[in-house]
């Protein structure tokens, strides 16, 4: 196919049919699977020059990247914590790839760069993906991944001298490392050694908990825990903050559902306990005083509670409750002195409430505005934390919290040449097709006419108990001064109401994200923010998925479509990676019913030769390990062969990049960019 600019390159079909319980299922691009044959590099090569061809004819293009390089260019600080006697903190002077890490024996100390990722690789292209101090501060830990890719390399830095030690460690992969009290090591997840040449591809199962002793080689790492019998459970761990007992958190997927066990570490040899020994709910020790632990939960209690569980009599019925279920949303939350602060969404803005060790509230935290605010980390006997607090124009902001007087103080603030009193925010609860109530944020130019004429932005996600709330990001501000409206909906499916509201948007319920979605374009419509010739969808990962869903239903209602590393094959997700680990979320192709509402709304599926479809830009990346760029390769062949009309669709695959996690600066700009200039483009921006 091709519209009057374009031709695209040719996509070879195969003769592949796949049998789902009596269903036959043509799969024509299933070679594109393979990104590393001949056929395929051939295919991105094709692909990427009729795209960057395009993008770069676009002459809004090059400004729209010097405003964003631009507004990026704003020092950019991480929250400060503390270890032994040292605090640490990440900060990017503006353009960096990647921010580096830098140490201070105290905050008014000269700060010291302890670890700078941007001299790993040229381009920017190591990142660091994980990170463990030691409790006196001397000792780090931390985890490198290439490309994007999810798999790890740990290695171990000494504070002090800033020098690598000998250690390093292969092969990890969805793990954290957790040191001794004694210093001498940490233990740490991994998988077996996978195929060199189909790493990125292959399925992950049966992941092991080790302990790697420091100056010894990984061979002689000490296998602490398995379940040959439980291919897909995953481990995590946690020390009490008095030393004395080892938490592993088990989970088989992406559900927000654990076991939980525990080992005495004043015992050599002791048995590891199965303290809570069924996928029923979440449990997430929050300290401990003795055998006492507070734990943060949601059993019985979908926007979650805390309770107190004793390990010398830890049957259920001894269980309490100290901070009941309320109506907000309960994020995390902080033991310090002797002081809870709990952090909770209210209609996906943040609250945070503080309550005595017996449940009984003290007061608020007053915050700066309405957006959200995140951090409140620390030992138990800190006496001050630190917290951050953004909004769709505010770039987040540090406060340091003093726990004796409840007072917040400015710590860091950001200075961006954006002036963020001309934009507003407002929150409207609009009604979806089964008649639920999702509120819905929209941020746009003071005094902006509400004409129906407005380019309009509708980014969602819909999944995985996660929760959509203010976030900012400097290629937002870029769409608002172009007087684009930038419109966020907390979808059924995320976290923002708790369990039931994540429930309502999962498996045979997933219909329901993508009514949601649906409702919130055709409110803008009818409220006058916008017109369909002026709207625009984008979302990444579960939210590719949420679009590419959405524009196969409804290519009536929008004008373009920008799905980000995207799951679009709905049958053959379970078999890359860690995609099986998504069936708690979508459901199973093996279940019958599972496999129809899955075939019934699959992306790939559901595109309908001789169709106009909106202006497609799909984007994805060579290196995805965790949605394989597969599902987009397959989605952006059928979408040209279906697509009828003038449309562009095209195809933006990034090289040396991955799922999104630790890209560059540089490349972030760039996709930033021709993102922006392709709604430009279609969508007539001026």
């Amino acid at each position: 196919m091709s519209n009057p600019s374009l031709t695209y390159p040719e996509s070879a079909i195969a003769d592949q049919i796949d049998t789902y319980h009596g269903i036959s299922v043509p799969d024509p691009y299933r070679w594109l699977e393979d990104p590393s044959s001949e056929p395929t590099r051939q295919w991105i090569e094709a692909q990427n020059q009729v795209t960057f061809g395009y993008l770069n004819a676009i002459p809004d293009r090059t400004p729209l990247q010097q405003r964003l390089t631009k507004l990026w260019d704003y020092e950019k600080y991480g929250l400060p914590f503390k270890e032994g006697d040292r605090y640490f903190y990440f900060k990017n002077d503006g353009l960096q790839n990647q921010s580096v890490l830098y140490t201070l024996p105290s905050l008014a100390a000269e700060p010291r760069v302890l670890l700078d990722p941007n001299t790993l690789s040229e381009d920017g292209t190591v990142a660091l993906s994980g990170l463990s101090i030691s409790k006196d501060g001397n000792l780090l830990a931390y985890a490198l991944s290439t490309a994007g890719s999810d798999w790890l390399t740990w290695k171990v830095r000494h504070a002090e001298t800033g020098e690598d030690l000998s250690d390093q460690l292969n092969w990890s992969k969805f793990s954290g490392a957790t040191w001794t009290p004694d210093h001498q090591g940490f233990f740490y997840a991994r998988f077996d050694e996978p195929n060199e040449a189909t790493k990125l591809e292959d399925v992950n199962y049966y992941q092991k908990l080790y302990y790697h002793r420091l100056g010894t080689p990984q061979s002689e790492d000490e296998l602490i825990y398995e379940r040959p019998d439980q291919k897909e459970w995953m481990f995590g761990t946690q020390i009490t903050e008095d030393g004395c007992y080892l938490l592993f958190y088990v989970s088989r997927s992406t559900e927000s559902k654990n076991l939980l066990f525990w080992r005495d570490l004043s015992q050599p040899d002791a048995p590891i306990v199965e303290l809570i020994d069924s996928f029923e709910a979440s449990f997430e020790v929050v300290d401990n005083e003795g055998t006492l632990l507070w734990i943060s939960t949601d059993l019985d209690a979908p926007r979650g509670k805390l309770m107190a569980i004793d390990l010398s009599a830890p049957a259920r019925e001894n269980w309490r409750e100290i901070i009941p279920e309320a109506p907000e949303t309960l994020q995390s939350v902080s033991l310090f002195q002797n002081e809870f602060i709990i952090t909770y969404l209210k209609d996906a803005r943040t609250q945070v409430k503080r309550f005595d060790l017996h449940g009984e509230f003290l007061g608020e935290v007053e915050l700066p505005g309405i957006g959200s605010a995140g951090g409140f980390g620390g030992d138990r006997h800190d006496t001050e934390t630190f917290y951050n607090f953004t909004s769709f124009t505010t770039p987040p902001t540090i406060y340091r919290y003093t726990i004796a007087t409840g007072e917040s103080t400015l710590f860091r603030q950001p200075a961006i040449a954006f002036d963020s009193t001309d934009y507003e925010t407002t929150q409207v609860f609009y009604t979806s097709k089964d008649g639920t109530q999702v509120p819905l944020f929209i941020t746009h130019k003071r005094g902006m006419a509400v004409d129906g004429n407005n380019p309009t932005l509708l980014y969602g996600y819909g999944g995985f108990n996660i929760s959509l709330t203010p976030s900012f990001s400097p290629s937002t501000l870029v769409w608002l001064e172009m007087g684009g409206v930038y419109a966020v909906p907390n979808l059924r499916g995320g976290g923002e109401y708790g369990e039931a509201w994540h429930q309502a948007g999962t498996k045979l319920n997933k219909q329901n994200v993508f009514d949601d979605f649906i409702a919130a374009a055709e409110w803008l419509i009818d409220h006058g923010y916008t017109s369909s010739r002026k709207l625009a969808i984008a979302g990444g990962s579960n939210g590719g998925l949420l679009v590419g869903a959405c524009m196969t239903q409804r290519p009536d209602l929008f004008a373009a479509a920008l799905p980000a590393v995207g799951v679009m094959d709905m049958l053959r997700f379970p078999q890359f990676t860690i995609g099986w680990a998504w069936c708690s979320d979508y459901g199973s192709p093996d279940d019958p019913e599972e496999f129809k509402a899955l075939y019934a709304y699959s992306p790939l599926h559901n595109l309908k030769p001789g169709t106009a479809y909106p202006a497609t830009l799909i984007t994805t990346a060579d290196h995805d390990d965790r949605v394989v760029p597969a599902h987009s390769f397959k989605f952006a062949a059928a979408l040209q062969a279906a697509h009828q009309g003038e449309n562009p669709v095209l195809i933006r695959i990034e090289t040396k990049a991955g799922h999104g996690a630790g890209k560059p600066t540089t490349k972030q700009i760039e996709e930033a960019a021709d993102k922006w200039a392709f709604l430009v483009k279609v969508l007539g921006v001026e």
